[in-house]
């Protein structure tokens, strides 16, 4: 009998706390969450569990709010995000079977050469790797439009300019163009007519006045060193500052009765354009950098910034603006200085082809592709009506 009476004693108190006696009978009771109120009529649920045995009805009550607790998980879990969707491998996807991008990147290097000059090759992976971060790597082919204005919004709002995106596009785009032309890929590219914004704010480049050039050749001079060497060769010559940087030395002809240089296409240095490959007179500010070069000797004419593992113009640029501010103010940049050259010949109503094949712009026209192009002589007259 006292056996018994503990047994009841103990059921009774680790029984469920949900369980209630009515006239002797068991029911079970409990309150619905809030966060789940919304899928039943009441805000508790109560069963009669038709019986009297206490022992009975803990077994019950337990498996029920067992049973409750696992689909009020699944109601729960139906409102989360799946996690990870991102990563998922759509249907649309399996349906594509060009290369993936990461694929594709490697695919153009390879078809380039691009693999022998570390900085083409750097930069061709990056933006791919800023594709595959904001999109996934998926096929080439798999890209929609909607994808392409997401990944510019994406660089947007991680705090690139204008200009940089549109070169990131032109990377992209150009690595999936080449390779679906390769591989007989047929569909579109969704990086070809992505629309591009003007941006409020964008920095201009802006073209550096007469008088400020002046001022800064005349500091390039004073100062007398390598970097100055390098501003001052661009200064009446408007090169580019990696066509510039990545010179050889013998690239440089002194002896010529006409002093020029040959910008040409280094296994260390790549050209923007085909059009880029010229001869170009040198003369004024550009002719005096190019002697002091020749007299500091070397096989490179600035080996601070170039050598036969590659170029490093974004270096060269970070420090010569730098210096340029002090000199000439914040609003100019060293690529400012081939903004000007243009203006300079237009000043002097160079035509505007002669110009072109002076700076190494493409020019327009079938016919523009037809001989050799201007001599020296030529190029050489209209130079010397710009030096400052």
């Amino acid at each position: 009998m006292l056996t018994a009476l503990v047994t009841l004693k103990m059921t009774y108190k680790t029984r469920p706390s949900h369980l209630r006696n009515r006239d002797g009978i068991y029911h079970f009771i409990r309150r619905i969450p809030a966060d789940l109120r919304s899928h039943y009529r009441s805000d508790r649920i109560c069963l009669s569990l038709r019986t009297k045995s206490a022992a009975i009805a803990c077994r019950a009550a337990d498996s029920i709010s067992q049973r409750l607790d696992d689909y009020w998980s699944g109601l729960r879990l139906q409102k989360m995000d799946v996690p990870a969707l991102h990563l998922l491998i759509s249907n649309d996807d399996n349906k594509h079977d060009s290369p993936t991008l990461k694929e594709a990147v490697d695919a153009y290097l390879l078809l380039k050469g691009g693999v022998t000059n570390p900085v083409f090759a750097r930069t061709a992976r990056r933006n791919g790797r800023y594709v595959i971060a904001a999109l996934g790597n998926r096929p080439i082919t798999a890209y929609s439009s909607a994808d392409a204005a997401k990944f510019r919004d994406c660089l947007f709002e991680n705090g690139l300019s204008l200009g940089s995106v549109r070169r990131i596009f032109g990377s992209v785009r150009s690595i999936i163009n080449l390779v679906m032309r390769e591989q007989g890929i047929e569909g579109a590219n969704a990086f070809a007519r992505t629309y591009m914004p003007e941006r409020n704010g964008q920095k201009e480049r802006l073209p550096i006045p007469s008088v400020a050039l002046s001022a800064l050749q005349q500091n390039c001079k004073d100062k007398d060193d390598e970097a100055r060497w390098l501003i001052a060769l661009i200064s009446d010559k408007g090169m580019r500052l990696a066509e510039a940087a990545g010179l050889a030395m013998n690239d440089i002809y002194l002896d010529e009765e006409l002093p020029q240089v040959s910008i040409r296409t280094h296994s260390w240095r790549r050209l923007k354009t085909k059009s880029s490959e010229r001869l170009v007179p040198l003369v004024g500010a550009s002719l005096w950098a190019a002697k002091r070069l020749h007299q500091s000797g070397g096989a490179f004419a600035f080996p601070r910034y170039c050598n036969e593992q590659g170029c490093n113009a974004n270096s060269a640029s970070a420090a010569l603006n730098k210096w340029m501010k002090g000199i000439i103010g914040n609003e100019y940049v060293i690529h400012g200085i081939r903004h000007s050259l243009r203006d300079r010949l237009r000043a002097v109503e160079c035509p505007s082809d002669i110009t072109d094949q002076i700076g190494g712009w493409t020019t327009e026209g079938v016919g523009h592709g037809y001989g050799r192009g201007y001599s020296l002589e030529v190029m050489a007259k209209w130079m010397r009506k710009i030096e400052a």
